[in-house]
Parts: structure tokens; sequence; C-alpha cells
């Protein structure tokens, strides 16, 4: 649990992901998604409850990425090697130029590259720790559908390689089609954990009047059901 000043953020919010799962956590703006992420990150103390990750690093991809725009791609990137204290910082820039395709522009001004490949050196600069668990926020936002597209062929390669990734979005759709199961929250309570059929038949069972309309729509009926 977490709160702010008095105002609850998050209560009773319980899960587990497993190795090479993507974890989809939606809910509207406001929901407590970040503030979800940034604990599991590390970066914010739980009021209550427990983080285990047991002996795997986190990487942590905030939406606003964390970048020096007037450096080159390469120079960030061992940048943060340097900052992680990498034994051989110039052989992990490498690796992770290697990784995320972007050997061919490690040269290039940070702020010139489109938002699609700033998105990549972000998660680039998150996984120098080499972690097990890599949470991003909200990745795909400003992104146009091919760099979206793109966003989540190397993210869905990396889960494939057994990354958990744990991933928050307020796009019902992004999260069924890339999630392999959908955590909801709304006003920092846990109202779901299952799959994405498995949320359809409950949006069909809370809000049976919107069950013939578009998920999106339906899925806005379920949380007004839901007193949210």
């Amino acid at each position: 649990m977490k709160s702010f000043g008095g105002l609850e953020a998050l209560r009773g919010v319980g899960f587990a992901a497993e190795a090479g799962e993507l974890l989809a956590v939606i809910g509207p703006n406001g929901a407590g998604k970040t503030t979800l992420l940034s604990i599991l990150a590390g970066i914010l103390d739980a009021d209550g409850g427990e983080v285990e990750v047991g002996a795997r690093a986190v990487g942590w991809v905030p939406q606003q990425a964390a970048l020096y725009r007037r450096l080159t791609v390469e120079e960030n990137l061992m940048l943060f090697a340097r900052l992680e204290k990498h034994e051989d910082p110039a052989a992990s820039v490498a690796e992770m130029l290697e990784l995320t395709g972007l050997g061919e522009r490690r040269g290039e001004i940070v702020a010139r590259l489109s938002g699609g490949n700033q998105q990549r050196i972000n998660i680039a600069i998150g996984l120098l720790a080499r972690p097990g668990v890599l949470l991003l926020d909200e990745p795909s936002v400003g992104l146009d559908p091919r760099q979206r597209a793109r966003l989540w062929e190397f993210v869905s390669g990396l889960a494939g390689g057994g990354t958990t990734v744990i991933f928050s979005t307020h796009d019902i759709q992004e999260a069924e089609r890339y999630g392999d199961r959908m955590l909801v929250l709304a006003d920092g309570e846990a109202l779901f954990d299952g799959s994405a059929e498995e949320l359809r038949e409950a949006v069909r069972s809370e809000a049976p009047e919107a069950a013939d309309r578009d998920f999106e729509t339906a899925f806005v009926a379920y949380l007004h059901h839901r007193g949210h």
C-alpha cells in the first residue's frame, strides 16, 4: 500500500510474475500504475507490504526517456554503464547496441533520432544491469504505429529470452495484444488479474449491456460497474 498526504494511491495490490512473462498493468490515468512500478523498481518505499524479486536485478524504464540529448547513442550508454560500475563498460555498451539493433546509430546525436529509437536507447539503459525483471512505464506513448510495432517486437523478444516484463498502459487493446496476463488497477485498487479472455468474460458478466460493443467501450462500462 502507498499513500501521499493522506491520499491512498495503492491498497491491497498483490501479484506474482513468472520468468519470461509479459504482464500488463492496465487502468485509467491516476489508477496507481506508475506508483506500483516505482515501488517495484525501488524508487518509492511502500507504506506496507513486501516486494520479492529473489536474486534477480530489476531494470526500470520510466515514461520520460532518461537521456542526454546532446550526446550520441554510444556516449549515453557508456555514461550509464560507468554509473552501473561495469568492469568493462565498452563491452557492455557493445552488447546493448547489438541487442537493441542500434549499432548503426551509435555515433548519432540522440536529439536527432526518432521517438522509437530514443525509447530503444531508454530500454537499453534499463537493460545494462542485466535484469531478470524489466519494468516499462507506458513505453509506447508518443510512438507512431510502426515504431510501436518495432518496440513490441523487441520487448517480446526479451520476454522470449526469459526476462520478466511488467509494463503499464491505459490502452486496453495494447494490453490485450502484447500481455500474457493483465492486472487491472483503478483508484489504487486491484480489480482483476488474469488473461485477456478471462477479462473479456469478466466484462461480459459485470456489464452485459455493453457485451456487444467494442472491448474498450465494454471495459469502461466494467470499470463503472465496479464503482470507478
